[in-house]
């Protein structure tokens, strides 16, 4: 029913521009055959504004990956450099979360370390709704923050870096096989806000699958419970996320330009000293607003990524 529902909708948005670019056309027609500006103004400003849709539209298309109208697990990891680095991690799960809100995903946190004297040490999130994993999925890797930081008494300037990372919620249809003699399930207190019942519980779960050396946790429930449910959610995706990277890694073995995930493979920088910009590595693409990225506004360098893509797939299918 939910791929129903997303069939239906575009096809309705693409029946309903191509109607009212015809209606915009005949008034354009018939205003100029009765020489009335005014009509032709209004019809041209209608044809902009449907272009700008018909733009969306066709970055929308783009998502036609296997899991990319998921729901998405985030993660956000603070690099090397103590409370500057956590300070940068958390500002970047913030530009997430409102990158969610202005598109209205709901974001469910899951889990949260505090920074030492600022910030976060890591955070893991869920954004919920229609192509979260499709939209987000190319976030995957390092950010790197430069600026005069504000924990330096000599006002220097520092570069930080922080790690997102971004992993599919799948469906109950796909199977992921665990074998229990893989995990070390791990229980702790809870850390954080929560009232006086995280502090004498061990509710919060990690489980470390042994094979892979993936590691989830959760600590968003009092229940130990309803947390164990979460991760072993958050493990399959991971697992189903790390095939998927296999995939790809084969698929693009002969793509000089594939972006790697982990340190040291930074896909984007963020200036904000001594001058302002940012500019994604990966496509070039850059603004001299760093403001407005890191309160959210992110979409160009999500469709440039997005696209960049599924153009270096089809490039690689032609080769083959």
């Amino acid at each position: 029913m939910r791929e129903r529902t997303r069939l239906e909708r575009s096809i309705d948005s693409y029946r309903r521009i191509e109607r009212e670019v015809d209606e915009a056309t005949e008034l354009i027609e018939l205003g100029d055959a009765e020489g009335d500006a005014a009509i032709v103004a209004e019809a041209e400003a209608s044809l902009e504004k449907l272009r700008e849709e018909a733009t969306r539209r066709e970055v929308e298309s783009l998502l036609s990956g296997e899991v990319d109208a998921n729901d998405c697990y985030l993660e956000v990891h603070a690099g090397q450099g103590g409370t500057e680095a956590q300070d940068w991690a958390e500002m970047l799960l913030r530009m997430y979360v409102r990158w969610a809100e202005h598109h209205d995903y709901k974001v469910e946190w899951l889990e949260e370390s505090a920074g030492e004297g600022a910030g976060i040490k890591s955070a893991t999130v869920r954004v919920n709704g229609a192509d979260a994993y499709g939209w987000l999925k190319t976030e995957s890797g390092v950010h790197r923050l430069v600026r005069i930081s504000p924990f330096d008494s000599n006002a220097r300037r520092h570069t930080s870096f922080a790690s997102a990372w971004v992993y599919p919620v799948i469906d109950d249809k796909i199977e992921i096989e665990i074998n229990d003699k893989d995990l070390r399930i791990d229980t702790y207190r809870a850390s954080g806000a929560g009232g006086q019942h995280v502090n004498k519980t061990d509710s919060a779960i990690r489980i470390t699958h042994q094979p892979s050396g993936i590691v989830v946790q959760c600590q968003s429930e009092r229940s130990q419970h309803q947390n164990r449910a979460h991760a072993f959610a958050m493990l399959r995706a991971r697992l189903y996320e790390a095939e998927l990277q296999k995939r790809e890694d084969a698929t693009a073995a002969m793509n000089a330009s594939k972006t790697e995930i982990g340190w040291g493979h930074q896909i984007r920088s963020y200036v904000l000293q001594p001058y302002q910009m940012v500019k994604d590595l990966r496509t070039g693409v850059e603004t001299g607003n760093p403001a407005a990225v890191l309160d959210g506004d992110l979409d160009r360098f999500l469709a440039a990524a997005l696209a960049q893509r599924i153009a270096g797939a089809d490039a690689i299918t032609a080769e083959g």
